[in-house]
């Protein structure tokens, strides 16, 4: 197989993560191109983020294409300028050609997407007896055990599988050692989870408000940092779309892509 062109590489993403999945406020799909006439795509680099020091790993990479999680571009840019952010990333991934692509929503609702991997890192083995979508876009999941799991276990599965280690959690005062449905959503997950009706919701951030309602209506609440319930899927979309191309594509996860908050 030869190189792919830009155009066979956006049509596995969208294999992968469907655009029409995305929530209608979303900004999926390209987002930044350079080009008029874009050629063929030798290298992809995976990001969460699209920050100055992604671009620069992206350029000393050579890489033809980033596939950013969070779109670059979200609301509408009233000035493009050279501000140190997200703007001047922008601006210099265009003057360098790069092309820029963000699935954001349509990944997290699309089957064997980042809902679904949230649900592995959780399970870690287990068989659920019942997984359902949850959220008006289905972006997120709630899993029901056969048999409760101490909650104690499911912390040492999230801090494990997250890459973290600590976690902020939230809990009624006479919530259960154990339990038996599970609700995941990745990012700021409170729109995704709210109704659910699980005994414990995992996602990466809430406001002060929603974790006050959560715990209020007997729900147990574990955060671990916004982008650390979805940086771990980049090792498997770097997987799957280096295997559509049988090699002929050369797909890598930013090292410079990580988490702003660190704990001190």
């Amino acid at each position: 197989m030869a190189t792919p062109s830009l155009a066979e590489v956006v049509d596995i993403l969208h294999e992968i993560a469907p655009l029409e999945l995305a929530a209608d406020w979303d900004n999926v799909g390209i987002v930044v191109q350079a080009k008029q006439k874009p050629g063929k795509v030798a290298r992809v680099l995976l990001c969460v983020d699209l920050t100055l020091a992604v671009v620069d790993e992206a350029i000393a990479a050579r890489a033809d294409l980033v596939v950013a999680y969070h779109p670059p571009i979200f609301q509408p840019l009233k000035r493009l300028v050279a501000d140190g952010g997200v703007r001047e990333a922008v601006l210099r991934a265009a003057a360098a050609g790069l092309t820029v692509y963000s699935p954001h929503t349509a990944l997290d609702a699309a089957s064997t997407g980042l809902a679904d991997w949230l649900v592995e890192c959780v399970l870690a083995g287990l068989v659920p007896k019942e997984l359902r979508p949850c959220g008006d876009g289905e972006f997120g999941r709630v899993v029901t055990l056969a048999k409760a799991l101490p909650f104690r276990t499911l912390l040492q599965r999230c801090k494990r599988r997250f890459g973290v280690r600590t976690l902020t959690v939230a809990r009624p005062a006479k919530a259960p050692s154990s339990v038996r449905s599970i609700a995941v959503a990745a990012g700021a997950g409170a729109s995704v989870l709210r109704g659910t009706g699980a005994d414990v919701w995992i996602t990466g951030e809430l406001s002060h408000h929603d974790a006050l309602a959560a715990v209020a209506a007997g729900t147990s609440v574990v955060l671990a940092g916004h982008s650390n319930t979805e940086r771990g899927f980049l090792p498997v979309l770097r997987r799957r779309l280096a295997e559509s191309f049988d090699g002929d594509l050369d797909v890598r996860v930013a090292r410079s892509d990580r988490d702003p908050f660190v704990v001190v």
